[in-house]
């Protein structure tokens, strides 16, 4: 038999393998679904009895992560569907629906009739035929414990004009799953991708199902070519032309041994791409090796298509598993990714720049501003990585990683050295979202809107319901639209019974050294100011204090730590406290 014969039956093995796997997470999970089922049989009980359409002018939505947020095609609004939140002890889904009003920036709930039953890790697609629909399939929901999940597979359509919602009932479709992605690509709506997870088990998946919008029907794509392996919580962006679509990134796990489980963030990027006419088309798979500045690698961000069909990325979480301990890094940098060119670049902000033309560092021409397209052409130094030590009322830090937009090459500086430093004094006004993962995002006439999403603070999880707009021509300034303190969100511990058995446990030794650890900690904050640190000079930006400083605060961080501590986790504290110095002189 010759290697193509081999091959094809080494794919034909993983597809078996594959679907037994498939059938045997099916099987475990039913149990722990059929009495979920149950309870999103109630929430549906409960809309049942909502006969009219009831819209009341609100607040923002409330703190949530992981809901659907879409553009209206003929108005000015975004769309928020369902989503979740976590206070500590109890997991709540959510199936209401607002929309907001861009020009005159106010919420509105919108009740509806027989609405899908609560959700999140959705998708929403917006489609513009019959006065704009906005199709939702699949999710999850979860036990108020959070240790059990029902997977939608489920198909559902919001008609915008009428104000109606309709389930849509056909065979063949994907099996339940959530963190899947779902498209419109032409006349049809392509779903990738996703995961089922019960109590026990766990299955990823990378197929893809395409649903006509002219026969309401599913059917189930086999591209030739190789595909990406399983994943969920990807990028999918459909080309332009309608001529297939991107994938990039995702996440996934695997089991390496009996309760030990191994994630993955991938950072690869394929091409499905369409080939034929309508009713005959067949689709390849080929691998993508995009040029310029990739995003690094993160799962939890948010995406959106911006102008001219370019995929947007905003934030996202690298989690670090070390000794079976996870910390993440949670980001807010913005990557933009053009389908035309195949090149991915940072997305800088410029600042208000006070209504002059300026010309662009390195070049001699009288080049207008605002033209996003030809800075993207200027290759700047990799950003600089900030991190910041958050510590909340209960003492516990938190790590977030800022990327600061790196400096243009010395000589450029020097021909510049004027622009420079009102670019310095503009971005040091700048506001912009906090780092998050798991946020909402979508795109207006070329202005992104990002809602919500999560950072965690140890094992707390601070969930989100500000508002931000950037507009993608100007690239300028991120507006706020909505404000939020995170410390004022409450956050509901262990019950203080089970505190107290793990105290007495710990003994009185613990105790003391409790104590010990928190009167230390005092004093230290005490000496921190009082310490004779370096000055910061006149004029001086925080990263150039930063560098300059940086021997003297890994000495001091060394200090605080102990000799034991890990060399990348001292530089890390090291850049927070140089950071926290700057700001309070």
């Amino acid at each position: 038999m010759g290697k193509k014969g081999k091959k094809e039956n080494k794919v034909k093995g993983a597809e078996k393998t594959a679907a037994k796997l498939e059938k045997k997470v099916s099987k475990r999970s039913k149990r722990d679904e059929e009495d979920l089922e149950a309870l999103i049989a109630e929430f549906q009980n409960l809309d049942v009895k909502k006969t009219q359409v009831v819209e009341t002018k609100c607040p923002p939505p409330s703190p949530r992560l992981s809901a659907s947020l879409s553009t209206h095609p003929e108005k000015d609004e975004l769309i928020l569907f369902g989503g979740e939140f976590y206070n500590g002890k109890k997991t709540y889904l959510y199936n209401d629906l607002f929309f907001y009003n861009i020009k005159k920036k106010s919420w509105v709930k919108s009740e509806i009739p027989n609405p899908p039953p609560p959700r999140c890790a959705h998708q929403a697609v917006i489609v513009p035929q019959g006065g704009g629909q906005l199709w939702v399939f699949g999710g999850e929901f979860a036990s108020p414990n959070g240790e059990q999940f029902y997977h939608y597979k489920d198909l559902w359509v919001l008609h915008l004009e009428t104000n109606t919602w309709e389930n849509i009932k056909a065979p063949g479709g994907p099996s339940g799953r959530s963190g899947h992605r779902m498209v419109l690509c032409k006349n049809q709506l392509l779903v990738f991708g996703g995961f089922h997870e019960s109590t026990r088990d766990f299955i990823y998946f990378n197929d893809v199902h395409s649903f006509s919008l002219d026969t309401f029907s599913w059917s189930r794509l086999n591209p030739s070519g190789s595909g990406p392996p399983p994943r969920s919580a990807c990028q999918m962006t459909s080309m332009p032309d309608g001529a297939g679509v991107i994938i990039y990134g995702g996440y996934s796990k695997v089991r390496v041994k009996k309760d030990v489980e191994k994630g993955t963030i991938h950072s690869d990027m394929f091409l499905l791409k369409r080939e034929g006419k309508d009713g005959q088309e067949k689709w390849l798979w080929s691998r993508v090796n995009p040029s310029g500045n990739k995003p690094p690698p993160r799962s939890g961000f948010s995406l959106a298509v911006g102008p001219a069909g370019r995929a947007v990325l905003f934030g996202g979480v690298c989690d670090e598993e070390e000794d079976e301990s996870l910390e993440g890094d949670f980001y807010n940098d913005l990557y933009l990714y053009d389908t035309v060119k195949n090149r991915w670049f940072p997305g800088q902000l410029r600042g208000n720049k006070s209504g002059k033309k300026k010309r662009r560092r390195g070049m001699k021409g009288g080049a207008e501003e605002g033209q996003a397209e030809k800075e993207e052409e200027v290759a700047p130094q990799a950003p600089t990585e900030v991190v910041k030590e958050i510590m909340t009322e209960d003492g516990t830090v938190m790590t977030i990683k800022e990327v600061v937009p790196g400096a243009q090459e010395e000589e450029q500086e020097d021909e510049d050295e004027e622009e420079d430093e009102d670019d310095e004094s503009a971005s040091a006004a700048l506001v912009e979202p906090c780092p998050r993962s798991s946020a909402m995002a979508t795109t207006r006439q070329g202005k992104l809107f990002l809602y919500g999403g999560m950072f965690e603070v140890g094992d707390r999880q601070f969930t989100l319901n500000d508002l931000y707009c950037l507009d993608l021509h100007k690239m300028d300034q991120w507006e706020v639209l909505v404000e939020m303190d995170p410390k004022t969100q409450e956050w509901l511990e262990e019950s203080e019974s089970e505190d107290d058995e793990e105290e007495e446990a710990q003994g009185a030794e613990g105790e003391e050294e409790k104590e010990s650890e928190e009167e230390s900690e005092d004093d230290e904050g005490k000496g921190f100011y009082e310490e004779d640190h370096p000055e910061v000079k006149k004029e001086e930006t925080v990263t150039e204090y930063q560098i300059r400083t940086e021997g003297y605060w890994i000495g001091v961080a060394r200090a605080n730590m102990g000799p034991d501590a890990k060399d990348k986790k001292v530089a890390k504290v090291a850049l927070a406290m140089a950071k926290v110095f700057y700001e309070d002189q």
